[in-house]
């Protein structure tokens, strides 16, 4: 089965990234990229002393102006790459500080790191309920899980994990910048999420664009542990949020 390239996680320079989003768009387009996210970080925890982040209503807004001059191109030059606009989101971060600087309608795909807990899930749960209820459910993103490490709760909560993914339609990221999550010791939550039809999705957690090509072994890690519906399933959500 040939799936078109995905690449929804990478950095720019308004957070860790070398490179400013034009350039991301552009070596996308040049190597063939048909899906793309930019989702630069935001964090109010301990990283935030150690990396730039979106840490402002005047730099995210900038910052999905510049995703949205972007998009227009691709659209007026007819290329062949959808663009989406997206956020990684340090799950270490207040709750105070998300809710006041987020504004999930801005946003096509909101990414969720660090989530290494039962309070953690809890804690996503509880933001998420949030939205859903200040927002009526109305075009909320698409939600994913960043880097995730399925070892965490291999034997204390997986259940509560995959109900929490069910739940919230939570999509799982294969990514090549941490291929030892994906071992075969957590064949079992690779199961469920085939059992429960929860969506996969690729990145390469870019932080320079000739990083962006790094894709095949995420792809080769979904069709290893018979993922492929799972993530037909993400391409048909990212095809609907294009589409809203």
């Amino acid at each position: 089965m040939n799936f078109p390239k995905i690449n929804l996680h990478c950095h720019s320079n308004y957070s860790d990234g070398k490179n400013s989003i034009n350039e991301i768009v552009a070596k996308a387009v040049k190597i063939g990229l048909k899906y793309l996210a930019i989702t630069d970080h935001f964090t109010n925890s301990w990283k935030s002393g150690i990396i730039p982040t979106l840490n402002s209503t005047e730099k995210i807004e900038n910052y999905l102006e510049e995703i949205s001059i972007c998009q227009n191109h691709l659209r007026e030059s007819n290329k062949n790459l959808l663009l989406y606009k997206g956020i990684e989101v340090d799950l270490g971060s207040s709750e105070k500080f998300i809710k006041h600087l987020i504004d999930p309608l801005k946003f096509d795909i909101i990414l969720f790191e660090y989530l290494e807990t039962l309070e953690g899930l809890a804690y996503l749960n509880n933001l998420i309920d949030y939205w859903e209820r200040k927002m009526s459910n109305n075009n909320l993103p698409i939600f994913g899980l960043a880097h995730f490490d399925p070892s965490n709760f291999i034997y204390n909560g997986l259940d509560r994990l995959i109900q929490l993914l069910k739940k919230h339609n939570i999509y799982f990221e294969f990514n090549s910048s941490y291929s030892q999550f994906y071992s075969r010791k957590n064949e079992i939550f690779f199961e469920k999420l085939k059992n429960h039809q929860i969506p996969v999705g690729i990145g390469s957690d870019a932080h320079h664009s000739k990083q962006l090509v790094l894709i095949a072994e995420p792809l080769y890690r979904v069709k290893d542990f018979g993922l492929e519906n799972n993530l037909i399933r993400l391409i048909e959500l990212l095809k609907k949020e294009k589409g809203k």
